[in-house]
């Protein structure tokens, strides 16, 4: 009843497993992170060209499905985990799309107004400084912030604080007129 050769024992369906998942950490500067580009990882010898949209986060992570490891026995492969991290620049510091820096302005713009230049990611704009500006003054410049992510054309706002600075190695021309000036009060 029991004669060999009928049924095959196990060993003819082989369980399928998923690849594993790899985590990678990608360097940008500020700069890298406020434009769309492209860049190629190289991953387990293998080269993945990817585009990074403008306006991603410091630690945002986006997932690169099937360029993991490889699955077993025919299952599917694992997917590609990429953290970005994003440098401090020296000049401007982000909070989500809006952007902080801090200018200096000379004394004599400060009291009498004046334009002055002021650096942005996207180049320089000309500014009016109000007379009698004071120390510490914030201005916003609209659209001038960091790009919002996958949001083409938008962008935060620049915040923009004024550092007045004091003029020092006065000629005594100078110190007269401060002279006179601070008896005139």
């Amino acid at each position: 009843m029991f004669g060999s050769g009928g049924g095959r024992r196990g060993g003819g369906s082989q369980v399928k497993y998923r690849g594993q998942d790899y985590n990678a950490e990608l360097h940008l500067d500020l700069l890298q992170a406020a434009t769309t580009h492209q860049q190629t990882l190289n991953v387990n010898g293998k080269n993945i060209r990817i585009t990074i949209p403008a306006g991603v986060e410091n630690g945002q992570k986006i997932k690169l499905k099937g360029h993991g490891g490889p699955g077993i026995n025919g299952g599917p492969n694992g997917d590609l985990y990429i953290t970005f991290v994003i440098a401090d620049h020296p000049h401007f510091k982000r909070s989500g799309n809006d952007l902080y820096t801090t200018v200096d302005l000379d004394l004599y713009t400060a009291i009498l107004g004046g334009d002055i230049t002021i650096e942005t990611l996207t180049g320089k704009v000309n500014v009016k400084v109000k007379p009698e500006t004071q120390n510490g003054t914030k201005i916003k410049l609209k659209g001038k912030g960091f790009p919002v992510y996958k949001k083409e054309g938008e962008h935060g706002d620049l915040y923009v604080t004024y550092s007045i600075k004091i003029p020092t190695n006065l000629t005594q021309q100078q110190k007269d007129l401060f002279t006179q000036l601070s008896k005139m009060k």
